[in-house]
Order: structure tokens, then C-alpha cells, then sequence
């Protein structure tokens, strides 16, 4: 085993595949070591990638020049966008994918196609450092590797627990092992853990399943993939299946409420908080008892497996009540279980004491990234993932620092919410949390972040020749409406009152025509524009939201650059709050346990009052002049 290199990224789930791939492709020797190199890239719990929000995390992981999108691609086998009827901003894509497949294809790709990659099997069981600064590792085994940088992601195994009923056992998944020493490890370097939980649902065998008395859910007609980038000769690349619906019901609910006494969450057995806006069913029958029935996704593993995934039962309880409450659903009177629902508790870290880059505000070359900052969620930890792996590489090549801004995306909310507010839950994404969301919509993520992939060097030339066609064409389709016009003859008025539109009375263009609600491409085409016939259909919908939402648009940029003056004032790492006048005691605490890096970041700190932040901007301001004062005078 080669004992010294650039980066290692420690664990293998899609925080740890994103980050590799970054340091490896950004040219630094990368190692990334787990204790299943089989596992990597497997999804742990749902076979599902995106979802709302989360499907704008892929995007732009994507368009940034990670892999979790393109790797969806070629696995999926059925697409939905969510919210198709609604605006832009809150549109978001979805994808069940066959899960072995996406693990074996992760791989693969890790393997034969990432450069300066190396997968070592083994379990990191502490970080060496010196100077609090990062120099290697040593695993289980008692082997040290030395490393310039290295990104933690554990995912839920730091010290992890599985909870059914009353039965404990350790390990982070079914399956595999738990890690002690890593968590051991991070409290002795002066991290604060917290114990956190996530659950799964059953499975069940899709033989003994009645699907005639369910509700079918098809995928689109039209699958829209999530790569900008990833150009397969057929699309979708893997055959599409349906979902299925079902409900629980009044007795579901009776079978579970008589058993809340044998629930190792109610009983205090379990003590890490689970996540609010994804709970267990016995959670769920506890706070919703106004709610007659939970709706339950039937969602197929994957093609060749008889395993379906029962999302919306996530369950901790004993087996025997598993059994008899799922029996107790419509559909499912029979059916068979191929493995029984559980909770797991492990350990995560407070990301407050972390910087935008995800590196440890007191360890150099220290990042982490994923669950162990508290996140639920593939897409989460994917993004995590990726901007600390474009770190690691940045320090180790002594370059500036990357971050996104929560204007410039949904990852930078995601990074900002977590290093300001930390998480007393397993945080989740939501489109409600981005302020900017109509300007950080799924659909303009390349358009976002393509060349800033590109300076990083993680867009190669192909996906890159892919972004400019489709930018030229955009400002082509752009300029061909505003030049093409319609005239009001006795024709075109027939043509607007046959549509129960008012006839127009003056010339007018065909980005007018765009901005109206009720036009489209189609009916442009049938006034004479037949763009809908010559251009792809990302650049049609680019254009159309372009035009239509030209004026929200605006307002939001206009807005933004009047708060970017107070963003983008930095705050010294070393600066001394003590030091600032007219601070309450509360303040001054949440200031230094987070540390802001910017006032931007230090307004948005709970429990910092506006005229804390204006005290802040004035002390910075007089000691900018005091240290100007000094310089001109020596």
C-alpha cells in the first residue's frame, strides 16, 4: 500500500465519491478509503436521486463537474419532475434508479475513468496532525498514511447503533460495521458530536404484493435528464417501470398506537433526534393523529431485484408489529418481507465550527462533508462532498478558497445554513429555504455554475463545447422572437379571438407574445415562429422562463446587489469580539462559537440583532482606518 499522498478521502458514499473525484481531477493523488469498497456509491436507504430541492442539488453538482447527476442518468428507470405545473422556481426532478446498478456504475466509473484515483480497504481510526494542521491517518490495522489534506465522510457510521424494537446491534447499515475510532478521534481535536437519527422502511418481495389494488404512478412521458452534459445514443438509458400508492388506514394506525410502549424512540432508548421533515411512522401516528391515512410509494429497487421499497413507513418497531401493521394496508395483506425496517443513531459533528469550504475552522487541512454535518439525504451530501473535495485540492495547491454565495446556489444555502445554524436535526433541503429561488432554478444550474466548473478544471472540453452551442442558441432563439413580429390583419385577430384572447390592435413582437401566460411555443409556431421545430427543448424552456419571468427577474437581481455591499464584508478570523462596544453578552457568545467569516454571515446568525450587526460594521470600519492610518503614517 502507498503510505503518502495528497488527499484522503475517508468513506465511500456519495459525499466521499464526489470528493474524490474532485481532487482527483483537479490533479492531486487521491485515496479514498473504506471499509467496503463493494458498498461504494450504495444507496443506503430509498432507490431514489432528487425530490424537491434536491433535484436543484444535482443540477448543480452537476453543472460544477460532479458525477451524482450523470451517474443518475445511466441508472435511472423512471423520471418525474415534481411541481411540472407550477413555476420555475420551485420545479425539481426526480428519479427512481436500479440500485445495485448505480453502485456498480459509481464504481466503474472511481475505478477505470478518475486518473490519480486510488479505493484502499481499510477503517481510518484517527487523523494525525501537528501544528493543527493535518499530516495522515492510521487505520484499524495500525498502518499510517500521511496525507496533505484529508476530507472526513462517514455518513451515519460514526459510532452507529441499528434500533429494531428493542434489539441494538452495531453498524451504520444492515450489513456493515460501525466506526468507533474516527468519532473518538474528532472529540479529542475538539469537536462537538451530537447524536442524531435516520430510520428505513421494510422491503418487501414484489411477488406477494397486490398491485391491482393500487394506484399506479407512472413516469413522464418525456424524461428530462439530469446531466446537461451526459449525451447517451438512447435516452433513458435503462427501461422505465412504474411506482405504486397505497395508504395506511385506521387500523394501521390502532396496531401501531397500541405498541408506541415497545418503540425504543418513545421509551428513550434511542436518544439522537430523527429527522422532522422525514419521520417514522409510529412518529407520524404520534403528531398527526387528525390524519386518517398516510400515503405510502411503492418503489421498485431496481429491475432485476424483487425487492420493493415501502417509502413512507420508515419504522423502528419490534418485527412482529412491523408485520402485522403492514399486513393491515390495502395491497399488501400478504405480503412477504424481505428485510424489516430499522433506525439507526450515530454521531455527527457540530458544523458550526466549520468554515464555507468545509474546512475545520482549527484544523488545516481537516474538511468534512455529508451526514456527519448533521445532513439527510444522498443529494446533501453529494454537494458537501464535492465542494470540500475542490477544497482539499485548492489548499493543497495553495490556491484561493471556492464557495458558492446563497445567491449563486442552492449548495451555498445548504453550506451557509449549516456553518451559521449547525443542525439539531438531520437537515433537508427545501426550496423555501432559498431566498433567491426563482433566480437558482434546476433549470439555469449550468448557466450558473458551467464556467466556474471550468476554471476549477472539472468541465472538460466536450461538456464544455455542449455549454456553448446551448448558450449561442439561447442568444439566438432570443433575438429571433424579438425581430420576429405579428401584424394586426383580419387573419391574426381571428386567429386571438378564436383563443378567447383579446385581437391585437398594433404590431407586435414575438417576445411580447412570449410573456403572455397563455402562450407558448406551440402557438408562436402556429403564428408563424416555428422555433418549437428547430431548437432543443432546454433552449425553448430557457428562453421561455427568460421572457416570462423577465421582470421578477430583474426585481430579485436589483435587490441582490444592494446586499451583496453588506455580504461581502469580511470579518478577521482572529478579531475580538470582546473588543466591540454595545455588544449584549449573548451576542458576543454566538459570535465567537460561530465565527463569522462575513457580516453577511454574522446577519444572519440567530440571536444577532440588526443593531449588532450595524455596531459590527462600524468597528470594522474604524479599525480599516485605523490600519490605513498607520500605514500611510509609517
Amino acid at each position: 500500500m502507498d503510505n503518502n499522498w495528497d488527499i484522503i478521502v475517508i468513506g465511500g458514499g456519495h459525499a466521499g465519491c464526489e470528493a474524490a473525484v474532485a481532487s482527483a481531477k483537479m490533479g492531486l493523488r487521491t485515496a479514498m478509503i473504506t471499509q467496503l469498497p463493494e458498498k461504494i456509491g450504495f444507496m443506503s436507504c430509498n432507490p431514489a436521486m432528487g425530490g424537491l430541492a434536491k433535484g436543484q442539488l444535482i443540477k448543480e453538482i452537476d453543472a460544477l463537474g460532479g458525477i451524482m447527476g450523470i451517474n443518475t442518468d445511466k441508472t435511472a428507470i423512471q423520471y418525474r419532475r415534481l411541481n411540472s405545473s407550477k413555476g420555475p422556481a420551485v420545479r425539481s426532478s426526480r428519479a427512481q434508479c436500479d440500485k445495485l446498478t448505480y453502485a456498480r456504475s459509481m464504481l466503474s466509473y472511481l475505478k477505470e475513468e478518475v486518473l490519480g484515483l486510488s479505493i484502499l480497504r481499510g477503517e481510518v481510526e484517527d487523523i494525525l496532525t501537528e501544528n493543527s494542521r493535518v499530516t495522515g491517518v492510521r487505520l484499524k490495522s495500525g498502518e499510517t498514511l500521511s496525507t496533505r489534506a484529508a476530507v472526513v465522510t462517514s455518513g451515519t457510521f460514526l459510532r452507529a447503533l441499528m434500533y429494531t424494537g428493542f434489539e441494538k446491534t452495531e453498524g451504520g447499515r444492515v450489513g456493515d460495521p460501525s466506526a468507533r475510532g474516527l468519532s473518538i478521534a474528532l472529540e479529542r481535536m475538539g469537536f462537538r458530536l451530537r447524536r442524531l437519527k435516520t430510520g428505513t422502511p421494510p422491503r418487501l418481495h414484489r411477488k406477494s404484493i397486490d398491485f391491482s389494488k393500487l394506484e399506479l404512478q407512472p413516469g413522464d412521458l418525456k424524461p428530462v435528464p439530469f446531466s446537461f452534459y451526459f449525451r447517451p445514443e438512447r435516452f433513458p438509458v435503462m427501461p422505465q417501470v412504474p411506482c405504486y400508492i397505497t395508504y395506511t388506514n385506521d387500523q394501521t394506525h390502532e396496531i401501531i398506537e397500541q405498541n408506541f410502549d415497545r418503540s425504543p424512540m418513545f421509551t428513550g432508548m434511542i436518544q439522537g433526534v430523527g429527522p422532522r421533515y422525514c419521520p417514522s411512522i409510529e412518529d407520524k401516528v404520534k403528531r398527526f393523529r387528525d390524519k386518517d391515512r398516510h400515503q405510502i410509494f411503492l418503489e421498485p429497487e431496481g429491475l432485476d431485484v424483487d425487492e420493493i421499497y415501502v417509502n413512507g413507513i420508515s419504522t423502528s418497531l419490534p418485527v412482529d408489529v412491523q408485520e402485522k401493521f403492514v399486513h393491515s394496508i390495502h395491497g399488501l395483506e400478504a405480503a412477504e418481507f424481505v428485510r424489516h425496517g430499522y433506525a439507526v443513531e450515530y454521531d455527527a459533528v457540530d458544523a458550526r465550527q466549520l468554515q464555507a469550504t468545509l474546512q475545520a475552522k482549527d484544523i488545516q487541512g481537516l474538511f468534512l462533508a455529508g451526514q456527519v454535518n448533521g445532513t439527510s439525504g444522498y443529494e446533501e451530501a453529494g454537494a458537501q462532498g464535492l465542494i470540500a473535495g475542490i477544497n482539499a485540492a485548492l489548499f493543497c495547491q495553495e490556491k484561493a478558497p471556492f464557495t458558492l454565495a446563497r445567491d449563486e446556489g442552492y449548495i451555498g444555502v445548504l453550506i451557509d445554513d449549516l456553518v451559521l445554524k449547525g443542525s439539531d436535526e438531520p437537515y433537508r433541503m427545501f426550496t423555501s429555504r432559498a431566498e433567491y429561488r426563482l433566480l437558482l432554478r434546476e433549470d439555469n444550474a449550468d448557466i450558473r455554475l458551467t464556467e466556474k466548473g471550468r476554471q476549477l478544471g472539472l468541465i472538460d472540453d466536450s461538456a464544455y463545447d455542449i455549454f456553448q452551442t446551448k448558450m449561442n442558441a439561447i442568444s439566438t432563439l432570443k433575438e429571433e422572437i424579438k425581430s420576429f413580429s405579428v401584424f394586426p390583419t383580419p387573419e391574426s385577430r381571428r386567429w386571438f379571438t378564436d383563443r378567447e384572447m383579446h385581437a391585437i390592435q398594433d404590431k407586435i413582437s414575438g417576445e411580447f407574445l412570449l410573456k403572455r401566460p397563455e402562450i407558448g411555443w406551440t402557438e408562436l409556431n402556429s403564428l408563424g415562429l416555428d422555433a418549437d421545430q428547430r431548437y432543443s427543448e432546454d433552449v425553448l424552456e430557457q428562453v421561455e422562463i427568460q421572457t416570462k419571468y423577465e421582470g421578477y427577474i430583474k426585481r430579485d437581481v436589483e435587490l441582490l446587489q444592494g446586499l451583496k455591499k453588506q455580504e461581502g464584508v469580511k470579518i478577521p478570523f482572529t478579531l475580538d469580539f470582546d473588543e466591540i462596544s454595545g455588544l449584549s453578552t449573548e451576542v458576543r457568545m454566538k459570535l465567537k462559537e460561530v465565527r463569522p467569516e462575513t457580516l453577511g454571515q454574522a446577519s444572519r446568525i440567530q440571536g444577532v440583532t440588526p443593531a449588532a450587526v450595524a455596531g459590527l460594521m462600524i468597528y470594522l470600519k474604524s479599525m480599516e482606518a485605523r490600519q490605513k492610518s498607520a500605514k500611510n503614517s509609517g
